[in-house]
């Protein structure tokens, strides 16, 4: 079955040329050119991926990747203006998997949605084999993809989620930074190694104890979970 795409950019030029691309790689695209018609179609129908430009009229794109991610864990890369490293940021912590620059070769876009529908794929072939996971006060339940920090259910983005379980299933390990993106974001990405620290702030943020940190950061290394 071919993989349903969701583009949502107001430049018709560059929207029409991602169209034939993916086409042509036999994804089923879909394209909107304005931001609440873009949220509308993404939380009304299913998309496994979400293309979303930052800049859009009627609701941006950082915006829409919040109120989408609040409901669903589809996968969601951001189309960002090379200079606009603060809308990079933003989208980052708002819930996207990744981000793409302008002007970008369509290689590298297709290299960036392969890369997260794999890791979708991935963590799906994973969930009936795998076993609870308990460090402390966190419980990891992959057969229904749930995490409890404190008896308490945690609201997790796709990769927030495959992060800590890779740190939580390598428990008194350290994990290196390029072993982390490889994992999580895929062999063949092109995501730098600086994301891996925005998402594990974001981790940190909802982990907070007064006890000893959950995430232990090792200078020039990398970072490891210890029990």
């Amino acid at each position: 079955m071919k993989k349903r795409i969701l583009i949502v950019e107001d430049e018709k030029n560059i929207a029409r040329f991602m169209e034939l691309e993916l086409q042509h790689e036999y994804f089923d695209v879909s394209v909107t050119y304005d931001g609440r018609e873009g949220l509308n179609r993404a939380l009304e129908q299913d998309f496994d991926c979400l293309l979303l430009d930052v800049m859009l009229p009627g609701l941006n794109g950082i915006e829409i990747c919040r109120r989408v991610r609040a409901k669903s864990d589809v996968p969601i890369i951001l189309i960002t203006a090379r200079d606009a490293v603060m809308d990079r940021v933003a989208g980052l912590d708002s819930g996207a998997d990744d981000y793409i620059v302008k002007p970008f070769a369509i290689e590298e876009l297709l290299a960036r949605i392969r890369s997260v529908l794999r890791r979708t794929q991935g963590n799906e072939k994973e969930i009936e084999k795998d076993d609870v996971i308990h460090v402390r006060d966190l419980v990891i339940k992959p057969q229904s993809y749930e995490v409890f920090f404190e008896n308490k259910k945690l609201e997790l983005t796709k990769t927030e989620y495959d992060l800590l379980k890779l740190l939580c299933e390598n428990k008194n390990r350290v994990c290196e930074r390029e072993m982390i993106l490889q994992s999580v974001w895929g062999y063949n990405t092109e995501v730098e190694t600086n994301v891996v620290d925005v998402y594990i702030r974001h981790l940190r943020s909802k982990l907070k104890t007064e006890s000893t940190p959950y995430i232990e950061t090792v200078r020039g290394v990398g970072y490891v979970v210890r029990e």
